[in-house]
This record gives structure tokens, C-alpha cells and sequence, in this order.
């Protein structure tokens, strides 16, 4: 079942999420949803306070970038990286900062270039709750990061600089009242 993603303004978009357990109701329904939102909405990933849930639950999916030339390098990889992330903790960043342009379900219409870290270390639960503790790079590390943003309730448009942030404020306003054409299912603060 496809799910309406909450928008940029918000106050859930802005909630440190909750741990869960292997018990948490309709889990297995929940995570499916979730991929089914996802691709409905042509993400590559997507958290829990996305639907409107303050849990430390987000997925990704990366195989369409495999199709991308620009990842031609790593295509063997991305193609079958699908993976669902629970009460994930980043325990490492590493490497350069590289900037990339985002952009967010929540918030669309606005991409900016983000500087993260090229390396992270994470330990997660996946959808079976058997515990991992991996390692990551390239644009699944990125991809990664910025879904885990958001269950620390962090936006990518928080990493802007000063200025940036006044050039989109306007564009954000905007989201916040719903004056935005989005072709999947959303749902607005005002």
C-alpha cells in the first residue's frame, strides 16, 4: 500500500525516532509499505517519519543507479543493494567530505549540493532483526547517511550553508502550504 510522505514542515520530520523491537506491530507490512511508497514515489530511500512514524526504521534501494552510467564502475553492487535498516547507530565517518546534489521525497522541487563523508561504519537490525555491523561506501554510503538523517531528525536542507538556506527558505515555505506539484501521494503541515 502506498503511504502519503509527510512534507518538509512537518514537526515529525523534525523527531529523534524511537527504537523498536522484533515485535513491533504489522513490522513485516510496515517495511513493505515502505518499499511500496518508495518506488511509487521514484526513491531510492526512505525513513520512517517520512510516513509519519518517530521509529529508527529506513530503507534503501539503490539498484536503479546501477543503470546509470555515471556508476558504471560500481554497477555490479548497486543492482541488488536493497536493504532495510533498523534502529541503525553510525559508528564511524571517514574519508573526504564530497559534495553531491539531494534531494528529498519530503522536499521536492529542492536540490542542493551536501557535503558528507565518503566511508561510514554502521550497525543495524535488518527486517529479519539479525544484527550487522557493515561497512560502506561510494553513493550507498551517502544514500545511507542521509536516511539515517532523518530518523535523527535532520534534513538534508540542515546542511546547507547560511546562505543557501535563504535562497530555498522560500521554496520550503511553499512545500510547508502544500503549493507544490508532486505526482505521488503527499500530505501537508498547513
Amino acid at each position: 500500500m502506498i503511504l502519503p510522505i509527510r512534507a518538509f514542515g512537518d514537526p515529525i520530520l523534525r523527531k529523534v525516532g524511537k527504537e523498536i523491537d522484533k515485535d513491533y506491530p504489522q513490522l513485516s507490512e510496515l517495511i513493505e509499505n515502505m518499499f511500496d511508497t518508495m518506488n511509487g514515489a521514484h526513491g531510492i530511500g526512505l525513513a520512517a517519519p517520512q510516513i509519519g512514524l518517530d521509529i529508527r526504521l529506513f530503507i534503501v534501494d539503490v539498484s536503479p543507479l546501477a543503470e546509470d552510467e555515471d556508476y558504471a564502475d560500481i554497477a555490479g553492487e548497486l543492482k541488488d543493494f536493497k536493504k532495510v535498516f533498523i534502529n541503525a547507530e553510525i559508528l564511524e565517518e571517514s574519508g573526504q567530505e564530497w559534495k553531491f546534489n539531494e534531494g528529498c521525497l519530503s522536499i521536492p522541487e529542492v536540490r542542493e549540493d551536501v557535503k558528507r563523508k565518503e566511508t561510514i561504519v554502521i550497525e543495524y537490525y535488518d527486517e529479519n532483526f539479525v544484527k550487522h555491523t557493515e561497512t560502506f561506501s561510494d553513493i550507498r554510503a551517502r544514500v545511507i547517511q542521509h536516511e539515517y538523517d532523518h530518523i535523527e531528525g535532520i534534513l538534508f536542507t540542515d546542511h546547507l550553508s547560511p546562505l543557501k538556506k535563504k535562497i530555498v527558505k522560500g521554496k520550503l515555505q511553499k512545500i510547508a502550504k502544500g503549493d507544490v506539484d508532486v505526482n505521488y501521494k503527499m500530505r501537508f503541515p498547513k
